[in-house]
């Protein structure tokens, strides 16, 4: 199976200026400069969930069972899928979240470590 080509993340957790936020983008053109996002400030208990699912998706895309159906697709892994329900309040942007003009840009690393994904969000 091969997996469509990845362009950089639409929404999620970022860094915005040392802070942990959530990020949300749209109308995404890849022969544009920049995009608009908004953003919103990340509690504590949300980025640890956050962290927790993402090690949970590497686990999965560094093993064979990557070749499979993703924890993402759901019924693949119950506390991902936990851990899914319980940050769908975090992940949605409250009235007044600030909005940002940002790029989204792919490092040369490994798209899957343990530390965090691949893109920077500008």
């Amino acid at each position: 199976m091969q997996r469509p080509r990845y362009d950089g993340s639409r929404h999620g957790p970022a860094v915005v200026n040392g802070v942990p936020h959530y990020f949300e983008g749209w109308d995404y053109d890849p022969a544009a400069a920049a995009d608009e996002y908004v953003v919103w400030p990340a509690s504590e208990a949300a980025v640890a969930m956050e962290r927790e699912v993402w090690a949970i998706d590497v686990r999965y895309e560094v093993s064979d069972a990557g070749r499979e159906e993703p924890p993402a697709n759901g019924g693949v892994d119950a506390r991902f899928d936990e851990l899914t329900s319980l940050l769908t309040p975090y992940r949605q942007a409250p009235v007044g979240a600030r909005r940002l003009m940002g790029e989204v840009r792919l490092d040369d690393g490994e798209r899957y470590r343990p530390d965090g994904a691949d893109v920077w969000l500008r």
